[in-house]
């Protein structure tokens, strides 16, 4: 049987996937690094301040991003963003100190974030709006795939240290010679970025749009990187093994690639902001229910499996809700504000999870992030998609 494939479709697979190795990478440098600073007796407060590293480089990059972009096109940005990453990965055995492994995950906190502006910029821009669900969920499925995958790395740390992270660098690099393979191209040039400035501008611009779609993608970066960031230092102190961790997070991360296209192809049919409001109520009582069964293994992967299935989705049903929103030449300053809004959340996340865990005593970790999830429905539910013509006003009114 012969299979016919157009260059779009390849260039859609070759994108997914160098962002599933992308999202591997992710998911085993959070909760590797977590173990071996807490094994060498650094504080949980210390450890999730280093975790945030990578998020400060993706907030330091974000405002020059939209430039290059738009000037050298789709290609060059993501093979930049993917090299860096490849590099900074290779060098963490070279010497085990905070600040210097500090640096170097500011280094990939910039590179990831190249690769991911790019690759979803390009994604959203070629996608037609009936399958934009579903073709921003299986991008997400396959950076859900790597990042439940990565953390099954973590055990190899009793064999070498530096064993997980030459392993993670030398698929990064195979996986960076298929984007050469791509035929660059370049988004809708109708306004000229020509100064910070204006970038700036554009910001404002499409924060009028689509403001609301930025806050699920805020979510999933504070839960994301406080689960695999603090959750471990939590998970060594209430006398969980290495491996237990591993696993609960293994399953969580699985619980979002269920999930994943599914909730993508209903969000076509139902609307991205009914499926939103029904996932991040579910998902806040899913991490209820975690923090009273924390000392049950088995009840304990349930609840972060099915947390997983609900809430693993927040961040491409983000991006597709701002597609819906945003106008096609803001398209890049939306993907760039999901990026900025998720490495804020993402800063927040394990550094607010390090100061739960070292000052607050017999209280379930869980409960920071079934708060955060609770705050994300109430504020979703409570906007009012009418008013959304105001903003565009408002936004017409800037240009």
């Amino acid at each position: 049987m012969k299979i016919n494939i157009t260059k779009q479709q390849a260039r859609f697979w070759i994108l997914v996937s160098i962002v599933g190795i992308s999202g591997f990478s992710q998911g085993m440098l959070l909760p590797l690094i977590a173990v071996i600073f807490e094994n060498s007796g650094v504080s949980s407060d210390l450890n999730g301040l280093n975790a945030t590293a990578m998020y400060i480089g993706i907030l330091l990059i974000s405002p020059f991003m939209e430039q290059p972009l738009r000037k050298f096109g789709y290609k060059p940005v993501i093979i930049i963003g993917g090299l860096l990453v490849a590099l900074s990965l290779g060098l963490f055995p070279l010497w085990k100190s905070f600040w210097f492994w500090f640096i170097l995950r500011l280094f990939i906190g910039i590179g990831d974030h190249a690769l991911h502006f790019g690759a979803q910029t390009w994604i959203t821009s070629f996608s037609p709006e009936n399958k934009r669900g579903r073709n921003i969920s299986l991008y997400g499925l396959f950076f859900g795939i790597g990042f439940a995958i990565g953390p099954l790395l973590t055990p190899l740390v009793k064999i070498n240290e530096a064993l997980p992270f030459i392993l993670s660098s030398v698929l990064c690099f195979i996986g960076w010679l298929f984007l050469f393979l791509l035929k660059n191209d370049f988004p809708e040039q109708t306004l000229e970025v020509n100064s910070i400035r204006e970038t700036f501008k554009r910001f404002r611009r499409a924060w009028a749009y689509g403001w609301v779609a930025f806050l699920p993608p805020l979510g999933y970066g504070f839960l994301e990187a406080s689960l695999n960031g603090s959750f471990p230092v939590y998970g060594l102190r209430i006398n969980l093994t290495v491996t237990t961790i591993s696993i609960l997070l293994f399953a969580f991360a699985i619980g979002g690639i269920v999930f994943q296209l599914p909730l993508g192809i209903l969000s076509d049919k139902l609307g991205r902001r009914n499926v939103l409001l029904a996932i991040l109520f579910l998902g806040f009582l899913s991490f209820t229910t975690a923090s009273f069964l924390e000392h049950t293994v088995i009840g304990l992967t349930i609840s972060l499996f099915f947390a997983g299935m609900l809430v693993g989705s927040t961040f491409s049903l983000g991006i597709s809700y701002m597609t819906d929103l945003m106008p096609r030449n803001l398209l890049p300053t939306g993907n760039l504000l999901c990026g900025v809004a998720f490495s804020v959340g993402s800063l927040a996340g394990p550094y607010l999870g390090g100061l739960f865990i070292e000052y607050i005593q017999n209280v379930s970790y869980f409960l920071i992030i079934s708060i955060m999830l609770l705050f994300l429905f109430l504020t979703l539910f409570f906007y009012k998609p009418q008013t959304f013509t105001e903003f565009k006003k408002d936004s017409a009114s800037l240009q």
